[in-house]
């Protein structure tokens, strides 16, 4: 089993930064590719980032590439999510989850944190 709590989101102008934070606890935690997803409203659910255990895969969706860094302190349990640059279509609910087997399908992720709802205002 793996724990997963989000932190981090918040309201920012268009064009401002914010820093998601992703604790996670239970035994397995390592073992799992960390992910990245976003829900906005009326809107599939899709991956934003996502990073193997030690850091040497990363994928990104092309709507954020450039704009967005995803890293992991497997000493504290915890995955982030730096956002520059944001802008309203940024606007969404984000969801931290964890995976045994991939990237980027939502499915395929057995561990889901609560979401912390992140505001890009124009």
């Amino acid at each position: 089993q793996v724990q997963l709590v989000e932190s981090g989101g918040g309201l920012v102008q268009a064009g401002g930064s914010l820093r998601l934070s992703c604790a996670a606890s239970g035994r397995t935690y390592s073992r799992h590719i960390m992910g990245w997803f976003r829900q906005a409203p009326g809107k599939e659910r899709e991956c934003v980032a996502s990073i193997n255990w030690s850091g040497s895969m990363i994928y990104y969706a092309d709507s954020v590439k450039g704009r967005v860094t995803i890293s992991r302190d497997n000493a504290v349990n915890t995955v982030y999510l730096q956002m520059n640059s944001l802008k309203p279509e940024d606007t969404a609910v984000y969801y931290c989850a964890a995976s045994r087997s991939d990237y980027s399908d939502s499915r395929r992720y057995d561990y889901w944190g609560q979401g912390t709802q992140v505001t890009v205002s124009s």
